[in-house]
């Protein structure tokens, strides 16, 4: 079988790495890749914004699955496009990619179906959104979540432990001119993300992970697109996560389906534990970055098989999700100046030897030049690495990140220490 894989990302990488696997791969295409993704993969020239041209390509190469890593695509419509000429895609359409595209949408379909969230309020106004802080506020204390409503990159939230900063963030949101926003109240617990596949009407588990969101050692600094990650959760539970499943997940699967916009492809749930049981902070509509790499270095079977069950609705009759029993583990190298300006161009050295630790080395934000590998993004390398626990996987990931040779990169020194601790 031909495949098709939209993006260019760590995430991408990942799948490319492990999708090359499947002994059923004729070729594996990928648009627009990059460096990494080139070494499994043939990297196809194509403008993924240009619809037309990817179904082109698709009935060009005789492609049997197209496997859309990235939300943008989605949101933009690009699986319901495809799936007119009757190939099957891993991925939701428009509508049901709307639960990423739209905070706003995913939270009054909680309120509908009743799925346990954050009390929230819609704004489209900066005098709004100042009004509804009082509805946050204890006292003199005032501690609240402001979301932009659309796709922002995992960097769209800023969490206000105080009236000065909740009034900074809405005045930045609405410096623009108009925005719409979501404002919610500020959850306790433990943060944990479920991965969940979906072809529609049946689901199955696809692993945990918990995300290193800040920039900073000790969870410091603004919010970035992810700074590390591991595999699984050892927080979620068996038990929290059969009720995440029964009272967040499978609703909305079904009001989905209900609703005549069936959802296809995986569903990333990112939870807080909280002292009453899971609630959901926010649905991705697709494998997160950096969480896709851990999941991947676990997934014990054969990836092709298992989305394209996905992609042609045999999820109930195709073997359950199996992951090996080890951690994964996972560090981001960024470029300096991310989560802001990141410094691009630097020279990246010594991935060969990172490998040879026995780590693995996604590449996210790359390009050759010169037939040197340089930064070309704020996030840049996502190295990976396995171990019988969460300490043993971080030892070996760092030891992977001390061999690289990237002078203008950085890292998180401290992933996975909250289960460490």
């Amino acid at each position: 079988m031909n495949v098709l894989l939209i993006g260019s990302g760590g995430r991408e990488h990942a799948l490319a790495w492990k999708l090359a696997q499947s002994e059923r791969i004729d070729t594996l295409y990928a648009a627009p890749g990059n460096p990494g993704i080139a070494q499994h993969a043939t990297v196809a020239d194509l403008n993924v914004s240009d619809h037309r041209a990817v179904i082109d390509f698709i009935r060009r190469q005789q492609i049997g699955l197209v496997v859309v890593g990235p939300e943008q695509p989605l949101v933009e419509g690009l699986a319901d496009n495809i799936r007119t000429i009757g190939v099957p895609v891993f991925g939701p359409g428009r509508e049901a990619a709307k639960l990423e595209g739209s905070k706003g949408f995913t939270k009054d379909l909680c309120a509908r179906v009743g799925i346990p969230t954050a009390r929230y309020f819609r704004v489209t106004s900066k005098d709004g959104a100042l009004a509804c802080l009082e509805d946050f506020a204890e006292g003199e204390q005032l501690r609240c979540v402001i979301k932009a409503d659309g796709l922002a990159a995992g960097k769209g939230v800023v969490v206000a432990m105080t009236r000065a900063e909740a009034e900074d963030a809405i005045a930045a949101l609405f410096s623009g001119g108009p925005a719409e926003a979501v404002i919610e109240e500020f959850l306790e617990g433990e943060e944990a993300s479920l991965f969940v596949l979906s072809d529609g009407t049946s689901t199955a588990s696809f692993g945990s992970a918990q995300d290193h969101k800040r920039v900073g050692d000790g969870d410091t600094g603004p919010n970035t697109g992810g700074m590390g990650a591991y595999s699984p959760a050892a927080v979620l539970t068996a038990e929290l996560e059969e009720r995440a499943l029964g009272e967040i997940v499978r609703p909305t699967i079904d009001a989905l389906a209900a609703a005549g916009t069936p959802y296809v492809g995986v569903l990333y749930a990112g939870l807080m534990l909280t002292t009453e049981g899971p609630k959901l902070i926010e649905y991705n509509v697709r494998f997160g970055d950096p969480e896709c790499q851990v999941l991947m270095a676990r997934f014990d079977g054969d990836l092709l098989e298992t989305l394209l069950a996905v992609a042609e609705g045999r999820l109930a009759d195709a073997p359950a999700p199996a992951f090996a029993d080890a951690v994964a583990l996972t560090v981001v190298m960024a470029a300096n100046g991310y989560p802001g300006t990141p410094e691009t161009g630097g020279v990246i050295g010594g991935v060969d030897a990172a490998e040879a630790t026995g780590a693995v080395v996604f590449q996210a934000g790359t390009r050759e030049v010169d037939g040197k590998l340089v930064a070309a993004g704020g996030r840049v390398l996502a190295v990976t690495a396995t171990g019988s626990d969460v300490a043993e996987a971080q030892r070996r990931a760092y030891a992977g990140v001390d061999a690289l040779d990237f002078p203008s990169g950085f890292c998180r020194r401290d992933i996975g220490w909250r289960a460490i601790k």
